[in-house]
């Protein structure tokens, strides 16, 4: 990717930042915002900015940008063009662990016990994915995520099954569907510093990538260790997008679309997607939130479903133009 292109994604995400800030039930103004940032610590367009714009738009860089950067590497790592962070489970762990949360009450009794025990749920699975595949290799690793995948996905649907009264399913469901609102400094505290590391280790895969392009045998051969770049893959997953799926509920599509939308800006290797994949993935998140506070639905539309009901065109037509591509 040239500098160009790389200065305009940024650019464009810082305006995109600003104007998320600004816009809502209650939009401020320029002036209105700076006057607030300078002014009394309890007027009410500094706590509006401060305490509830300002971490909502953290929170949609941090995640959409690990979302992005996750799915660049995976799609990389098993050489397959619809690998997501979903396929090896983590987002199902994660809402299991939220819903196992809440199904029990934790959630009630501690503010952060939904997503402290999500981060838990998506670890376990990855770390159960990890374990048995470790000797079999890409193939392995895939029907292995899958199986963890299914069988979080069956507990979540048993959960709602047997849940003891219609809050409890109503407020596994609102989980579910995923969003940013209601989201404080607590939460980017929570998840920001296991979002960071993880996005390093993945950021470490990079050589490994572009190497694994020619098979793992000739990779290892050039001396690139697998086996350690499958583990920072699968940690660095399970780290981060774990996190982001347990402050803000499931968030699908961002790791499948972004990685594609700029592969070909990068001359399609995999190496140099990861950057610009985890901009253009914190692009995505932070747009569709602003179209859920924006855009008047009659309802509220959740931020996972919103950014579903985009992805999902996105993906058939990615599956379309795979099997035309395909030899």
């Amino acid at each position: 990717m040239t500098a160009r292109w790389l200065i305009v994604l940024l650019g464009a995400l810082a305006i995109l930042a600003c104007v998320s800030v600004l816009a809502g039930q209650a939009w401020i103004t320029t002036g209105s915002a700076i006057r607030a940032l300078w002014g009394p610590r309890d007027s009410m367009d500094r706590l509006i900015l401060i305490e509830v714009r300002l971490p909502r738009v953290v929170l949609a860089l941090l995640v959409g940008g690990i979302l992005g950067l996750s799915g660049a590497v995976l799609q990389g790592l098993l050489r397959n063009p619809l690998a997501e962070p979903g396929l090896l489970g983590v987002s199902s762990g994660a809402s299991l662990g939220a819903v196992i949360a809440i199904y029990y009450g934790f959630a009630a009794s501690f503010a952060l016990a939904t997503p402290l025990i999500a981060m838990g749920g998506a670890l376990v699975t990855t770390g159960i994915a990890f374990i048995l595949s470790r000797r079999g290799g890409t193939l392995a690793l895939i029907l292995a995520g899958v199986a963890m995948s299914t069988m979080a996905g069956a507990g979540v649907s048993l959960a709602l099954n047997l849940a003891p009264n219609p809050f409890a399913a109503y407020e596994i469901m609102t989980w579910l569907m995923g969003s940013l609102g209601d989201r404080s400094w607590d939460h980017v505290v929570l998840a920001g510093p296991f979002i960071v590391i993880g996005a390093v280790l993945l950021l470490f895969t990079a050589r490994a990538l572009d190497a694994l392009t020619l098979g793992e045998a000739q990779a290892e051969s050039l001396g690139i260790d697998v086996a350690r770049a499958r583990l920072f893959a699968l940690l660095g997953t399970a780290l981060g997008v774990g996190a982001a799926t347990a402050v803000t509920g499931a968030i699908g599509f961002v790791g499948l679309i972004a990685p594609h939308l700029v592969r070909p800006l990068v001359g399609h290797r995999p190496g140099a997607t990861l950057v610009p994949a985890a901009i253009v993935g914190a692009l995505i998140v932070l747009a569709a939130d602003l179209a859920t506070r924006i855009f008047n639905f009659g309802t509220e539309i959740r931020l996972g479903v919103f950014v579903s009901v985009i992805g999902a065109p996105f993906f058939l037509w990615l599956v379309l133009h795979v099997r035309r591509t395909a030899p």
